[in-house]
């Protein structure tokens, strides 16, 4: 059966993404960091809208998705890099729940009121963004998803520990990411010389 492959981001594109936010508004520092932590771990859209504090070590970067897709668990590893933003995020979003008497949560990433976000409204965030960003691409929550499992095999050349980092039961769906790779050496080598 015939798949088309799936929509990525180039380096640039997930740069030019990430600019688009003005980290000094509360709600722009937590949206960049979601699609952040999107693009370093391969979470899907209701994973990191219900990922806990009490589930990610601060320390280690140890990350543990609880009930993913099928029920299952899986460990992930944040890079150090994001792992400090996560820290400030934290200190942040204690501070903006703290000034509307909010104590109670362990939501990674909530509304100012401290409630669960609407995945409708994170769905469209992406997609705003991006075309603020100019990205001529259909950019959803997903595809985040898939620029992290392309990257990911990309640098690694192992499609199991691809398949691992998205919690895939079945490697034949791991498999498309494959494809995308050869794409981009079919076409490096055809205009490979013409210069």
């Amino acid at each position: 059966m015939a798949r088309k492959l799936p929509v990525i981001l180039t380096a640039a594109e997930q740069q030019l993404l990430l600019d688009q936010f003005t980290i000094r508004y509360p709600t722009q520092e937590r949206n960049r960091m979601m699609i952040k932590l999107m693009l370093d771990t391969g979470l899907r859209r209701a994973e990191a809208i219900n990922l806990r504090w009490k589930d990610i070590n601060l320390m280690s970067g140890k990350l543990k998705v609880v009930q993913g897709k099928g029920a299952k668990d899986r460990i992930l590893w944040i890079q150090e890099e994001t792992l400090e933003e996560l820290k400030n995020w934290k200190e942040r979003q204690a501070e903006e729940l703290k000034k509307r008497d909010i104590q109670d949560y362990e939501l990674v990433f909530t509304t100012l009121k401290g409630t669960k976000i609407n995945p409708n409204n994170f769905y469209k965030m992406v997609c705003k963004y991006s075309d603020k960003a100019d990205i001529n691409k259909q950019v959803t929550p997903h595809t985040l998803r898939h620029t992290f499992a392309t990257d990911l095999y990309r640098d690694t050349k192992n499609i199991r520990l691809v398949q691992k980092a998205l919690g895939h039961e079945d490697l034949s769906t791991t498999m498309i990411y494959t494809h995308i790779v050869d794409d981009e050496l079919e076409e490096a080598m055809k205009g490979f010389r013409k210069k």
